[in-house]
């Protein structure tokens, strides 16, 4: 290490899972330098990462005041992050059902949202060809997905525990990428309208100071 910050995160300008644990450092006024991997030439696969990370995927969070100790999946790194370094229990919570509770809205966010929404992205975006029924099908998961948090949220502000934690933060990044592109033009879905409470949700979380910030270092780096 020779940034002298305490973390190194490796990430990707446009993955949206790297700028989740981002949100949470930020949050927590933690210092950490990001190395944006160049998926074009396989860097998330080359010698350096994988020693990190044998998955080869991003996120990956060297922490270099513990050994230098590397973790991946984006929300793993999240529960650890508030665990060692939220002492004010920030974005935590303290009740033991609520604890689990955030582990549920975790489990659904990385098996739920995050996967089907990739999928909807990337057949939109990127897949050779043009498979409509593929498309269709992971818009029409987005949609359900939308429709169970609606579900919850029409009834509370937040996930769990009366306030925002790791587990709302956590749905951010996917989100957008639901409203500008996988959803933007579906069966005349309109999240606003369909989903007024997770639209509301969504907005107040993007309004934190440390979210924005976030969101506007993506902006620049995005332009590069």
């Amino acid at each position: 290490m020779s940034h002298g910050k305490q973390f190194t995160l490796y990430t990707h300008v446009g993955g949206p899972n790297g700028w989740k644990v981002a949100f949470v450092l930020e949050e927590l006024g933690l210092t950490y330098e990001s190395k944006y991997l160049d998926f074009s030439k396989n860097e998330q696969k080359n010698a350096e990462h994988t020693a990190l990370n044998p998955n080869g995927r991003i996120p990956t969070l060297v922490d270099h005041q513990n050994g230098d100790f590397a973790i991946w999946e984006s929300n793993a790194i999240l529960l650890y992050l508030q665990e060692k370094y939220d002492k004010e229990n920030k974005l935590g919570v303290s009740n033991p059902n609520d604890k689990f509770t955030l582990l549920q809205w975790l489990f659904f966010q990385a098996s739920g949202q995050g996967p089907y929404f990739g999928q909807a992205f990337w057949f939109l975006k990127y897949h050779p060809e043009n498979l409509p029924s593929a498309i269709e099908r992971y818009q029409k998961e987005t949609v359900r997905v939308y429709t169970v948090l609606e579900g919850v949220l029409s009834k509370q502000e937040w996930l769990v525990g009366g306030k925002p934690t790791i587990a709302d933060l956590a749905f951010i990044t996917w989100n957008r990428a639901a409203f500008n592109v996988v959803l933007k033009d579906f069966q005349n879905v309109n999240v606003e309208k369909d989903f007024p409470s997770v639209w509301k949700w969504h907005k107040k979380l993007e309004e934190r100071p440390a979210v924005a910030k976030v969101l506007q270092i993506q902006a620049e780096v995005q332009k590069q």
